[in-house]
């Protein structure tokens, strides 16, 4: 697949096969994670492969209960160290909620590539998952996503274009209040 047909099969997964993920294909999802660009390369991060299957049901508790994550043989947890980011992003705030999200965009769509399943969880207890798996007090845990075979007969398949906004809604050109750039709308100026 090329990156487009990628970002098209691309989707929230929630329910998985318990099937383990082979060796290699685990490997170049850790380097999706670890070559992602942050500012400055300050690389603010940590990632905690939750592989244990107690420990993956607790931390699907404390994240809303959502139970069917634990389902998938990992859950991969985005740390990240707000005193090692890049300090002014926009001026004068931490970096480390667009460098984890960039970072966890990339292992989503290397997990698209090999036909592995993702599901970005925002909703989860902070203060819990961070005791259930020892996580430092001045460490932020920004995500989480289960890493898996998708279990659904459909597996991964392309985002409906119904389903998406309309590009005029979601683009402009030279102001917020632009017009939609080339073919989504009248042209750029």
């Amino acid at each position: 697949m090329n990156i487009h047909e990628v970002i098209r099969n691309r989707r929230s997964v929630r329910k998985y096969e318990s099937t383990p993920i082979e060796p290699g294909v685990l490997r170049r999802m850790r380097d999706a994670l670890r070559l992602a660009p942050s500012a400055c390369n300050f690389q603010p991060w940590k990632f905690i492969w939750v592989q244990d299957e107690d420990l993956r049901r607790r931390v699907a508790e404390a994240a809303n209960n959502q139970e069917w994550m634990a389902d998938a043989p990992c859950i991969v947890v985005g740390c990240g160290r707000a005193d090692d980011a890049y300090k002014k992003m926009g001026g004068d705030g931490s970096s480390i909620d667009v460098d984890l999200a960039i970072a966890l965009d990339h292992l989503t769509l290397a997990a698209a590539a090999e036909w592995l399943g993702t599901c970005w969880i925002g909703a989860f207890n902070q203060a819990a998952v961070k005791e259930l798996l020892s996580v430092p007090l001045d460490v932020k845990v920004v995500a989480l996503t289960p890493l898996g075979r998708p279990a659904a007969p459909e597996g991964l398949r392309p985002v409906e274009p119904s389903r998406r906004k309309a590009e005029d809604e979601v683009f402009a050109v030279d102001r917020y209040d632009g017009p939609c750039p080339g073919e989504c709308g009248a042209s750029a100026t």
